[in-house]
């Protein structure tokens, strides 16, 4: 074990060949007038070339490394205004007090997001994100991941936290495979919203940073088996609210009050009883303007997280509330005996906080006034001293905002946290108030810098401590690397059986007023022997130092106590339950279901919940893998591009900046299990052209794996020599620790055989898709073949039955017509000529024709009128049918020798169709008719060339 009361000058660690290895290594073996001369003339030789210093974007390619050199680096690249830089595992970020355009847009985002290899960009706190997301993806193990975000206060640590949440929400929610576009947005929108509105409740303006967080947060963006954002949730730690009652000089109170104060509507200001010249006890240096005074950008987060306009009226009318309650003051009364009385303006303002906060103000006032004590089963009232009804008015205020922000919380979490059967994996971002030293420093600073310590505590274990005992318990040869342990000083605070933190508590169990210079003795007495806390003798106001990792701190002991009580009397939690505010009424009423027992005064102190919020907070970083950075602040009073020298040492020797190189340079940051190797990168054997390694069988399954390990870096190194072996990559006892170039080097061939081997798939795969598609083909030929087929032999058997069924119609049609035209016929003996009588002259006159051509007329007997045929050669007679009658018609067609052409006969029926054709009668022809066919016989035909209707059918033309 290395501590910082055991350390050892670093010898050499197992990779010899960097010159910052070399330069180090020399100073185990020299005396310390020579080291101090060598390494006095390397830091002049290595800074002599200063136009080269900020093109180290690594600090363990600095050689020698010194503070001296690394500083001179740092404050090289700050003048180029380039504000990131790696040290080994850690990422240094030196906060220029400036907006940047363009370092943090979406354009570049992605360009890292995209990148095949990030490292080989400039370092950027998008590149630590960009890892911690690759590890997800790659499901190494383990899985989830956690980015440290550390510095004091002002340094940067919010945006820095800020940034790493914007990317993760556009990278991680930037395909909707799993969910719809609008859900999406909807997800990355509200964990977006959540970060300006608990700025707005839980920073403040202090004299080191404009929006300092006066509580730590730890968020978890949730992903799931996709990589996608599908939640988030929140954990807080210890809000300052004693913030909201006493403001250190020259500092403000927390944003939303000022927000409030410069950005509400006059509708708004009328209901909350707000006039623009109202001033108020509790909002000092109103007057300065900064950038996070933005009030309509809290209204839009709280619409976004689905706060509505009632919930918000209720929230802001119980923060004017508070305010107005900040005026109420209390004067000393004559008779002791009786209550306080209030000052001559309170009155007004009590009556406006009570009615904003819904309760009554008789009620509020006495309450404030008088306090009730518990005398067996009997309440006594007695009233409160001038300074007691202050504490009383403060601790309402307190507890009505702490609760207030806590029910903030739930809700965010209500609105972004996914189901667990959603998410499986998760990336947790840590954001914890700055290591903080002021003139004056109590309970709040102890508690801020115990947890500063704890983040310490946990690098040095993760990586200082826990990475070189590794080396040495893997069998590596290996030097401990001098570096500061701050574990002394965590025994001081929160050790067993006896600490600070104990002797607080015990203090305030006790059912007795505090004494500040009684605790202070007992301190002395308990805790004298440890060398990280001492007193100043000559000092009159009681109080102790402790050297924490960063620096000396004073702690004031007056208050400590009762701070650490957090007292809350039960009458003033009843009034509240009783408050017509729905939400003060809701949270309040929730409070006492969740603590039935409590009955006003907290058994549990602020020290002990603090400290068990911080060991479940160190459970789950112990769980995840760590990715640190460093914010480094350049100068104490935010200008912007301004580098102190002094400043930024000082932070760079506390936070152990300069024995993280050493470590990193010397050592391998990754490491790997065996049987997680092989599993990642047992591929790269499989395909690799080196012969097979024999194994052997009767060893145990360790020997197994490192003979597995062994054949697969030889195939991977068999071209690199033995020294530069032992510099990229050593084999333990059950890890592989590898360089970031071996780890680059074994993706790249993994991906290559990845490519190769997905090439090879998809060849087969378009092979068998294209070997499918022809079978396809082929089948698809045969039975359409088979259709078309069967569909011709089916129309054709069809068309067969048709035509047959056609033939036997027709010919059935056709015997029919043919019985009927014989049934039609003339007699036998019609066929006997007989004496033609001798007709009347004017029958004869008007029944007969005479044609020019012939010398005799030819009589038609039986008509009404007569119709002349010259000796026809043959008689045609047609039969047609109609829907409702039956016509005859007779045609007739002479061949007769015309000197002006062919006489026709034309009826007007031959459109009907034709029904039948006679045969050529012999002799006269006897027409059997049920109307006269020459109702429709065209009476008056005429001489022309040509023979239309069915007599061009029918007929043949004759000249």
């Amino acid at each position: 074990m290395s501590s910082s009361t055991d350390r050892r000058n670093v010898a050499v660690g197992p990779r010899n060949e960097g010159a910052a290895v070399k330069g180090f290594t020399q100073k185990a073996h020299v005396s310390n007038p020579c080291l101090n001369d060598l390494l006095e003339g390397d830091v002049q030789a290595f800074l002599s070339d200063e136009d080269q210093l900020h093109t180290f974007d690594d600090l363990t390619k600095v050689n020698p490394v010194t503070p001296t050199t690394v500083l001179k680096c740092l404050q090289a690249r700050y003048s180029l205004k380039v504000f990131y830089t790696n040290a080994g595992c850690t990422l240094v970020a030196l906060n220029p007090f400036q907006p940047v355009p363009d370092l943090y847009s979406v354009d570049v985002m992605r360009e890292y997001h995209y990148a095949t290899q990030p490292q080989e960009f400039k370092p950027h706190i998008f590149i630590v994100a960009e890892e911690a997301y690759r590890n997800v993806q790659g499901q190494l193990e383990p899985v989830n991941q956690s980015l440290v975000v550390s510095g004091e206060s002002g340094a940067g640590k919010t945006w820095t936290s800020r940034c790493l949440m914007k990317y993760y929400a556009t990278v991680a929610a930037s395909s909707p495979a799993a969910w719809s576009q609008d859900t999406v947005e909807r997800i990355e929108k509200r964990v977006l919203d959540s970060n300006p509105l608990m700025e707005a409740f839980g920073n403040a303006c202090t004299l080191r940073n404009n929006n300092s967080s006066r509580f730590g947060k730890y968020i978890q963006l949730q992903l799931d088996r996709g990589q996608l954002l599908v939640g988030a949730s929140v954990q807080t730690y210890l809000l300052e609210k004693t913030r909201v009652a006493c403001q250190p000089a020259n500092e403000r109170n927390f944003h939303i009050f000022y927000q409030m104060m410069k950005g509400a509507t006059e509708e708004q200001r009328k209901d909350w009883k707000l006039p623009h010249n109202r001033c108020f006890a509790w909002l000092p240096k109103c007057e300065k303007q900064i950038e996070e005074d933005s009030f309509h950008e809290t209204v839009q987060a709280m619409v976004h997280l689905g706060i509505n306009e009632e919930r918000q009226r209720q929230i802001f009318r119980i923060l004017v509330g508070i305010l107005q309650l900040g005026n109420v003051s209390f004067c000393s009364s004559a008779n002791e005996s009786q209550p306080c009385d209030l000052d001559e303006h309170s009155e007004d303002f009590l009556q406006r906080a009570a009615e904003l906060l819904g309760v009554p103000s008789e009620e509020l006032q006495t309450l404030l006034r008088v306090r009730t004590l518990k005398a067996g089963k009997q309440n006594v009232l007695k009233p409160c001293s001038q300074a007691e009804c202050g504490v009383r008015r403060d601790c309402l205020a307190k507890v009505i905002y702490g609760q207030l922000f806590q029910w903030l919380v739930m809700f965010i979490n209500s609105c972004i946290c996914a189901d667990k059967s959603k998410w499986c994996n998760f990336i947790g971002v840590l954001d914890v108030y700055g290591f903080e030293c002021f003139q004056i420093n109590n309970l709040e600073q102890l508690c801020i810098n115990y947890a500063n310590e704890k983040l310490q505590q946990h690098f040095v274990a993760h990586y200082l401590r826990a990475q070189q005992e590794e080396y040495v318990s893997e069998g590596m040869e290996w030097s401990f690397v001098k570096y500061e342990d701050n574990q002394s000083c965590l025994e001081l605070l929160e050790g067993n059986p006896i600490s600070v933190f104990s002797l607080l508590n015990e203090e305030s169990r006790l059912n007795r007023a505090s004494d500040s210079k009684m605790l202070r003795v007992r301190l002395e007495k308990e805790l004298g022997c440890n060398g990280n806390i001492v007193w100043d003798k000559f000092s009159k106001v009681p109080h102790f130092i402790v050297t924490h990792y960063a620096g000396k701190v004073s702690y004031q002991i007056e208050g400590m106590v009762e701070k650490n009580k957090d007292p809350v009397p039960p009458e003033l939690i009843g009034l509240l339950q009783k408050s017509d505010n729905l939400l003060l009424h809701e949270i309040f009423i929730d409070k006492e279901t969740e603590n039935p027992n409590n009955k006003g005064l907290s058994k549990v102190t602020v020290v002990s919940k603090f400290k068990n919020s911080l060991e479940n907070l160190m459970k789950v970083l112990l769980t995840t893998a760590p990715h640190y950075t460093r914010c480094i602040k350049p100068n104490s009073d935010c200008r912007p591009l301004t580098f102190s020298k002094e400043e930024v040492i000082l932070q760079l020797e506390a936070c152990g900046i300069v024995e993280t190189i050493h470590i990193s340079a010397a050592g391998f940051p990754i490491r790997i299990p065996f049987k997680s190797f092989l599993q990642r990168y047992g591929l790269i054997t499989k395909y690799s052209t080196s012969g097979r390694l024999h194994v052997d069988s009767d060893a145990d399954s360790t020997i197994i794996l490192q003979q597995e390990v062994e054949r697969l870096l030889g195939a991977v190194l068999q071209h690199v020599s033995c020294d530069e072996r032992r510099s990229l990559v050593h084999r333990g006892r059950t890890k592989v620790f590898l360089t970031r170039p071996m780890l680059d080097l074994l993706e790249d061939l993994r991906k290559k055989i990845m490519c190769r081997c997905a090439f090879t798939i998809q060849c087969c795969w378009l092979q068998y898709q294209r070997r499918r598609l022809l079978a396809r083909r082929q089948s698809a030929t045969l039975i359409q073949a088979a259709v078309r087929s069967w569909l011709v032999r089916k129309r054709i058997q069809r068309w067969n039955r048709a035509a047959t069924l056609i033939q036997n119609a027709w010919k059935k049609w056709r015997a029919l017509l043919k019985s009927l035209a014989e049934s039609e016929l003339d007699d036998a003996m019609d066929l006997v000529e007989e004496d033609t009588p001798a007709l009347k002259p004017v029958v004869a006159q008007r029944g007969s024709v005479q044609l020019s051509s012939f010398q005799e007329p030819v009589p038609v007997c039986g008509w009404p009128m007569g119709l002349a045929l010259a000796s026809a050669p043959s008689i045609t007679v047609s039969l047609t049918a109609t829907g409702f009658q039956k016509m005859i018609s007779v045609m007739t067609s002479l061949n007769l020798p015309s000197r002006r052409g062919v006489y026709k006969v034309e009826t007007n029926q031959y459109k009907q169709g034709l029904a039948s054709i006679r045969a050529q009668p012999r002799g006269s022809v006897k027409l059997h008719y049920q109307r006269s066919p020459l109702l429709y016989a065209d009476m008056q035909p005429d001489l022309k060339s040509d023979v239309t209707g069915f007599n061009e059918i029918l007929l043949e033309k004759t000249l």
